[in-house]
């Protein structure tokens, strides 16, 4: 049994994507949180792990040359778990590459697009003061909308992004896009989107990570001293 994997972890979307991932790859690992709401990634330990001060992180004590390895960015992390495990990233190049751009597609475009779509949407407006700003919902709406656009498109002739097999694609997609209404997206414009959504969550894997430390994932909305943490109100040492 190989040394377990610690994973550095908040129940957030991009802290989604590495518990789903361990789960899909039958992974050992302890967790080890990291509240952000409490300032806990701006640890000196952390940072060490972690310099952008942003979850999730992994230390993989078998890593390569059997040497401890600390990985942050949630993208590397899939690429690293993916390569260990020889697993979610495609059986031949070309289905390597697929996977490999519909995960930078992610990481550029869906999860920042969703992710200020969050923020002006549900999270400014009730900040001290609110920050109600039409313009900045409108336009991070509009934009995750057409991503959305893209997404199920892509979708229409194929079981999951890469082709007829579940990869860290799917794995880095999902959970931003299973926060759809909170981006104040209509479903019903998005079929095959939806269908996928539901294959993903249908797998154990899926249903495991997600459900990681539920309890601990708050509202925002009412927690005024996580938000002058988060979006960078708070003075830090």
């Amino acid at each position: 049994m190989p040394a377990p994997i610690e994973l550095y972890y908040w129940p957030t979307p991009n802290g989604w994507k590495i518990s789903i991932a361990l789960e899909e790859m039958g992974l050992p690992y302890t967790l080890k949180l990291v509240n952000i709401g409490a300032g806990e990634q701006f640890a000196p330990d952390f940072l060490k792990i972690a310099p952008n001060n942003r979850m999730p992180a992994i230390i993989d004590p078998d890593g390569p040359d059997g040497e401890p390895i600390s990985i942050f960015e949630s993208g590397a992390i899939l690429q690293y778990l993916a390569r260990k495990t020889g697993t979610f990233c495609g059986s031949t190049e070309r289905e390597r590459i697929e996977v490999d751009q519909w995960l930078m597609w992610q990481m550029g475009g869906l999860g920042p697009m969703a992710g200020q779509a969050h923020h002006f949407l549900k999270y400014a407006p009730a900040m001290e003061p609110p920050h109600d700003l039409p313009y900045a919902k409108d336009r991070y709406r509009n934009e995750t909308g057409r991503l959305y656009g893209v997404l199920n498109k892509r979708l229409a002739d194929r079981e999951f992004v890469a082709g007829d097999f579940f990869s860290i694609a799917d794995m880095a997609i999902w959970p931003w896009a299973c926060l759809w209404e909170g981006q104040e997206q209509d479903i019903e414009t998005f079929p095959h989107m939806q269908a996928w959504l539901d294959r993903c969550y249908a797998r154990p894997g899926v249903q495991k990570g997600r459900a990681l430390a539920k309890d601990m994932r708050a509202n925002l909305q009412d927690q005024k001293e996580a938000q002058k943490v988060l979006f960078g109100q708070k003075a830090r040492d």
